[in-house]
């Protein structure tokens, strides 16, 4: 190698040598930099008297292509139970829409929001957060699938026709013992703020406000009646007079019954079958039938423990308008019936969902 070649090769390598010197300082100062940023805007944030929301939610779109077990677990439902659902409610009308200068709200999205509602306790904060919307968009979405799915009762809850009586009959015989039996009757309380109109009469015998719900349901623990709405000092007799079962129901017993705890035993209708008061003494044969009427009644109390447990929305609506209150538990019963036979194990109870301390009493 030449003298003239070496003195390049010393000139290239001094040059690289600068290079990567200036190199280290500026990713050394840039880091610096970034740490200082980092500490301004975290400073700016402990300051600041605005809540600050962090979009840290999983992207929608990819939760219709998880396993099944990934999508039931923060939604509560299968992946052919949703697909289900999403049909029934696009038949009855809910589109995509676009909000004046915001982005389209796909069905599904309103559909996984909705879900996502009834299934937590958390507020629309908690939804535009999963969802990367802002709450008035996760507010409306919610509120206009709630609104069209609280109008399908017919698709969800029906009334046994005579096969089904009779499936329903020969099922709770085996299970209590009693005869022409097709299904429970019981009370349950659903807590609320008290309402500006006659609040009084919503606060019920455990100090609370609520409304209530009368639920019949069949062998299964489905629903084949709902009444919602009366205020929570109604007793189970009277909300039952003045359900709209009540007005045709020698109809639709014909010749079956209903079994009922003792808030019915006042009740002079022959369709419900009440233990009798434990007065000490009860012969054997009341002692059995009541302990068979016990038995048969263990079916409503799963049925609102389960719908309680798993749609969690109605475990207290505090802080909701009324009327959205009796949307939100007709919801509730609709999604309760839709997953009976699939996933009914709860994740928190595999023995049982407890039942809340929500009877009348």
């Amino acid at each position: 190698m030449d003298i003239s070649t070496k003195t390049c090769l010393l000139l290239a390598l001094s040059e690289h040598s600068k290079l990567m010197n200036r190199y280290i300082v500026h990713t050394s100062e840039e880091f610096e930099e970034q740490k200082k940023r980092t500490r301004i805007a975290t400073a700016a944030i402990l300051r600041s008297p605005h809540t600050v929301t962090l979009k840290t939610g999983t992207k929608w779109e990819v939760m219709p292509n998880v396993d099944n077990d990934a999508f039931y677990h923060p939604y509560k439902v299968t992946k052919r139970q949703f697909d289900f659902l999403l049909m029934v409610l696009q038949q009855q009308g809910l589109k995509r829409q676009k909000a004046r200068g915001l982005p389209t709200v796909p069905v599904r999205m309103k559909v996984l929001m909705f879900l996502w509602y009834m299934g937590n306790q958390n507020g629309f904060r908690d939804i535009s957060d999963k969802f990367d919307v802002s709450e008035s968009t996760a507010h409306k979405s919610v509120l206009e699938v709630l609104t069209i799915f609280s109008n399908l009762g017919a698709s969800f809850i029906s009334w046994p026709n005579a096969g089904r009586k009779k499936t329903s009959s020969a099922a709770f015989q085996k299970l209590c013992g009693l005869s022409r039996i097709i299904g429970v009757i019981d009370g349950c309380h659903i807590k609320i703020n008290r309402p500006n109109i006659r609040g009084g009469d919503y606060m019920n015998r455990q100090s609370y406000y609520s409304v209530l719900l009368q639920g019949i349901v069949d062998e299964k623990g489905r629903f084949i009646d709902i009444f919602v709405g009366p205020p929570g000092r109604v007793d189970d007799a009277r909300m039952l007079r003045a359900s709209h079962f009540y007005a045709d129901w020698q109809e639709k017993m014909s010749e079956y019954s209903l079994l009922g705890d003792s808030a019915y035993t006042d009740q002079a209708d022959p369709f419900i079958i009440t233990p009798k008061a434990d007065n000490a003494a009860l012969s054997e044969d009341d002692q059995l039938r009541n302990s068979c009427i016990s038995s048969g009644r263990v079916v409503v109390d799963k049925a609102f423990a389960k719908m309680k447990c798993k749609w969690r929305r109605v475990r207290d609506l505090q802080n909701t308008r009324l009327e959205n209150v009796v949307m939100i538990i007709m919801a509730a019963c609709f999604l309760h019936n839709m997953c009976i036979g699939d996933n009914e194990a709860c994740e928190e109870h595999p023995q049982g969902c407890p039942r809340q301390a929500d009877d009348n009493v």
